[in-house]
């Protein structure tokens, strides 16, 4: 059997299924749920790697895939070709193309620090010619192209897998996730940008959340008065969970009594089986989805009066001892804030209302796990639209899909020259970063929505406002990796790579003491040792202004790879 991996590298995480060249079929599936580089988000990676080095960024990711190759059950010499999907950001990265045209926005500065535009078209090339790839002698490496230099493989799979570009009605694309690419299409012309919403939607940042994976809360519904939970089993499939009073956790009703789990294996490397289990399904977290089902809930029910919580300890109260805290609901609302003032940035470029916009396509994981009418009441969603369309992980899906044709990739690329887009870059962009403070003042500060509202006339730009129909919802896909294959999922809790320098103090030790994730090691020669994907940086850098400055220096430091 010929084999090859399809690999998304997502700012979040990292999903990889091992593929059989030959057939065509799905054998296994890998995710992280984080990604190997410091820090919580795009604006993180892009410092870390602009400051430290593009080699030291590049060496985590390729030292995570690695892991990722090994988990998937595959030798070195056994893979014949591997494919990446994501944005330009993290693909650049990964392959050593130089960021600088990325991490700065506009002309006049790149041309005073004589940046370059580099090249992310389609290309076809072995593994070995990217740095630590060479342990796979017989593989090539296929990458898509980018629409854009700034708008990535990622952007233009949401755009071809969603049917996108044949919609004859103004439409808008979202990628839900921690780096949100999103498109509108209007009057043949596409309009794209990528909001840094930040990791709540992906289920981090909030004090019990996780990435999609198993045993996760994933929604929740109001019901007699308390909050029904529902949580996702070992196959990624919706399980009804327990029924919990909001305000002091009481279990009302005990949900499903039968479940899908992982069957003890008799040999290390038998594949996986799936048996019905008994009893309650027990919840370990609360991924982005759940996230705004309960911010939906409690707003709807008077539990969450923005910004609080309105319970006797202003702490709302899931399954399995599970908590959401006021900062939970702030840190979800800058998200789900950042997203709404995408959309409108969008309609505003294209001289368009926001109510102008009749269909709506979400995908990745968030996207295809939300409830689409929650998503809509909570402003996720342009309020006006008459359909919503969930189309699952189209990353991964095109990462499949060039991996078994290379006429595929070709296919890409010509779509990708032929695409007229307009890049709007929200970073320098008015009508975002005006948009965009309304936001914070009503999710953190709670400002009215009719205030709100009343700004955003005040400054010219296009009208929101809370959705008076139902919208119509597509549901295509029911999970976002529809396909686990024959021998399952496998998640991994870490990824594998690490930071490592020496230090001359190893009796001090603050650095330990000031990181918040428990991220650092040091052992008594002061050897230091950094979970590269525990660590928070450049949000944090406590462990840096802990230590004097000629002692911990991470321009010292190096990449090393230890086993999962």
């Amino acid at each position: 059997m010929k084999l090859g991996v399809a690999i998304d590298i997502g700012t979040s995480g990292i999903r990889a299924q091992k593929i059989d060249l030959d057939k065509g079929d799905i054998h296994k599936t890998v995710i992280t749920l984080r990604n190997p580089l410091p820090g919580a988000n795009v604006m993180d990676h892009l410092d870390f790697a602009i400051t430290y080095g593009l080699d030291l960024a590049q060496g985590l990711h390729v030292n995570a895939v690695k892991n990722i190759v090994e988990a998937l059950g595959i030798k070195p010499e056994e893979l014949e070709r591997m494919s990446i999907c994501g944005n330009p950001i993290q693909l650049s990265i990964f392959q050593g193309i130089p960021i600088d045209d990325l991490a700065y926005a506009g002309e006049r500065k790149k041309e005073k620090l004589n940046i370059k535009e580099q090249d992310r078209s389609a290309r076809v090339i072995d593994c070995a010619e990217i740095n630590g790839l060479d342990v796979y002698p017989n593989a090539k490496l296929v990458v898509p192209p980018a629409i854009r230099h700034e708008v990535g493989a990622d952007a233009l799979a949401l755009i071809i897998k969603s049917g996108f570009l044949d919609t004859k009605e103004t439409a808008i694309a979202t990628d839900y996730g921690t780096n949100a690419e999103m498109a509108l299409i209007h009057e043949g012309t596409i309009y794209t940008g990528s909001a840094a919403a930040g990791p709540a939607l992906e289920g981090q940042q909030i004090k019990y959340g996780k990435l999609a994976s198993p045993f996760v809360i994933s929604d929740v519904d109001v019901e007699n008065g308390g909050l029904r939970n529902y949580v996702l089993d070992s196959e990624m499939n919706t399980v009804k969970g327990s029924l919990i009073d909001p305000k002091n956790g009481d279990v009302m009703d005990e949900g499903a009594q039968m479940w899908r789990c992982a069957a003890p294996s008799k040999l290390p490397d038998a594949p996986v089986e799936m048996k019905d289990c008994e009893g309650t399904i027990k919840a370990n977290g609360i991924t982005g989805t759940g996230v705004i089902a309960v911010i939906e809930a409690g707003i709807k029910n008077g539990i969450i009066e923005l910004p609080k919580i309105n319970t006797p300890d202003h702490i709302l109260h899931l399954q399995d001892n599970i908590k959401f805290y006021e900062k939970d609901v702030a840190a979800a609302g800058l998200a789900m804030g950042a997203i709404r003032a995408g959309h409108l940035a969008l309609c505003n470029a294209a001289g368009i209302e926001v109510a102008d916009v009749k269909k709506a396509y979400m995908s990745g994981a968030a996207g295809t796990y939300m409830d689409a009418l929650k998503a809509d009441q909570v402003g996720m969603v342009p309020y006006n639209v008459e359909e919503v369309i969930q189309i699952g992980n189209t990353s991964l899906l095109v990462a499949r899909e060039i991996l078994l044709s290379e006429e595929r990739l070709w296919e890409l690329q010509d779509i990708a020259s032929k695409i007229v887009s307009n890049h709007i870059m929200f970073a320098t962009d008015t009508a975002f970063k005006d948009a965009y403070i309304q936001e914070i003042s009503y999710w953190t500060e709670g400002m009215p929505f009719k205030m709100l509202k009343k700004f955003l006339k005040k400054k010219g730009l296009p009208q929101i406002d809370l959705p008076e129909k139902e919208a119509k919802v597509n549901r295509i896909v029911e999970k976002d990796i529809p396909v686990l294959g024959d021998e399952g999922l496998q998640v991994l809790e870490r990824v594998g790579t690490f930071l490592t320098m020496k230090v001359d103090c190893p009796e001090c030790k603050k650095c330990i003491k000031v990181c918040p994730n428990d991220a650092i090691t040091i052992d008594d020669e002061g050897i230091v040792m950094i979970s590269s994907d525990l660590c928070d940086g450049s949000n944090c850098k406590k462990c840096i202004n802990a230590c004097p400055k000629d002692k911990f220096k991470w321009e010292n430091l190096t990449v090393v790879e230890q086993k999962t």
